[in-house]
């Protein structure tokens, strides 16, 4: 941050114009990543396809968009925080579009692809840009809201889509979430004050490589990365697959009241504060096992065929996981800026294994559905969550680098 430019202060009308902007940022960035997650029943009837293929709607995506993130991150230290915002949602809302005209399957997949790619360049500067233009005093107020935005975002897409296909078919489900995500555009456009206090630094792959040693030499930082991966992976999984199950007998729901279900994701922006403010007061290693023992608690719920006990269940997933997202995520920067290493580095390698996670074991669970239905796709989550489980018990046994700090 410049001298000049000490941060906007809450109260002032740039401070609202920077914390809405980023809101809608959030919003429009995750409405199109999980766009496809509602339309899955329909895109396995449209297309012939198998549960387990088209599940790489979802999985492609977050693969393009973790890849993305390693690029996006050094080149904003480059062309700056504003111009790759706008960058990433224009080009992001034009490729929505393309996707809900992709005339073949293969075609939706590469376009998927190429969304989160194009995707990559918000999550990538968010946080770097708020640390930038706010002033330090209302900067954890500010994340809160853009963490809002993501999770409002990840909600209304399934909402959004499954209405859409239920008033024409998974064409109108995706076109209805690239209408939304342009008007999210077009607001960030007129509101995102113009950086004042980035500084641009000359490209230095010798300082990039660098800074990726040492965020791969530490075993907290490599435990808090794979931590990422495993609890998405491990609340991917059933959220994926459970439009197959409530579109199937004994439910035998349409898409639209399905993806209701995807009602319960407010609550893990609440989770994620309230674990935040309990990780504060009992340490970071003492809270995160508690969140992954409230997602299994809800995996193990879903089990029985009652639409009432399946939404129980899904609450608790998102309640624990979000708990365990916030804390590593958190967790990471801090620890390598302790350590010497660089923490934006370690923040992009933690959301390259967390959407590499969703990729992954995204698919997997379409291969679990196949094979073992709903039972299969809860033993998946269920061993990532023993996986998480494992994790965060080796890190309390992890010299901390922050004394008297977790």
């Amino acid at each position: 941050m410049t001298a000049e430019h000490e941060g906007y202060l809450p109260g002032t009308p740039e401070y609202r114009r920077v914390v809405w902007s980023l809101f809608a940022a959030g919003t429009a960035t995750f409405v199109l990543l999980y766009s496809t997650q509602a339309l899955l029943p329909d895109l396995t009837r449209a297309f012939g396809v198998s549960s387990e293929a088209a599940t790489l709607s979802i999985s492609l995506t977050a693969a393009g968009l973790g890849a993305g993130l390693l690029v996006a991150g050094p080149l904003s230290d480059v062309v700056g925080r504003t111009r790759l915002i706008h960058l990433s949602l224009s080009l992001s809302v034009l490729v929505a579009v393309a996707s809900a005209l992709a005339p073949t399957w293969t075609s939706l997949l590469v376009l998927r692809f190429v969304s989160g790619v194009a995707l990559a360049g918000l999550p990538a500067v968010a946080t770097a840009y708020l640390r930038e233009e706010l002033h330090p005093s209302s900067q954890g107020r500010a994340a809160g809201l853009y963490v809002g935005g993501t999770a409002f975002g990840a909600m209304f897409s399934r909402l959004l889509a499954g209405a859409g296909a239920e008033l024409g078919d998974w064409r109108w489900g995706i076109a209805a979430t690239a209408v939304m995500s342009l008007g999210c555009a077009v607001l960030v456009g007129v509101l995102l004050p113009a950086s004042r206090g980035f500084v641009a630094v000359p490209g230095n792959p010798r300082a990039l490589l660098e800074g990726t040693r040492k965020a791969l030499s530490d075993r907290g930082l490599l435990a808090l990365y794979a931590i990422g991966g495993c609890v998405l992976g491990a609340m991917q999984a059933p959220f994926n697959m459970v439009g197959f199950r409530l579109t199937e007998a004994p439910f035998d729901l349409g898409l639209g009241v399905a993806s209701l279900v995807f009602l319960v994701y407010p609550l893990g922006t609440i989770s994620s504060a309230w674990f935040g403010r309990l990780a504060d007061r009992h340490g970071r290693r003492t809270v995160a096992p508690v969140g992954t023992a409230i997602a299994a608690v809800g995996v193990l719920i879903t089990l029985p065929e009652h639409l009432g006990t399946i939404v129980l269940g899904l609450a608790l997933v998102v309640i624990g996981f979000f708990a365990v997202h916030g804390i590593a995520s958190g967790w990471v920067p801090v620890r390598a800026h302790a350590g010497g290493a660089s923490a934006g580095q370690a923040a992009s390698l933690y959301l390259f294994t967390y959407y590499l996670g969703s990729a992954v074991f995204g698919t997997l669970a379409g291969l679990a559905w196949t094979h073992g239905h709903w039972v299969g796709v809860v033993a998946l989550s269920l061993v990532l969550l023993a996986v998480t489980a494992a994790l965060t018990l080796a890190l309390r046994r992890t010299p901390s680098l922050v004394p008297g700090q977790s």
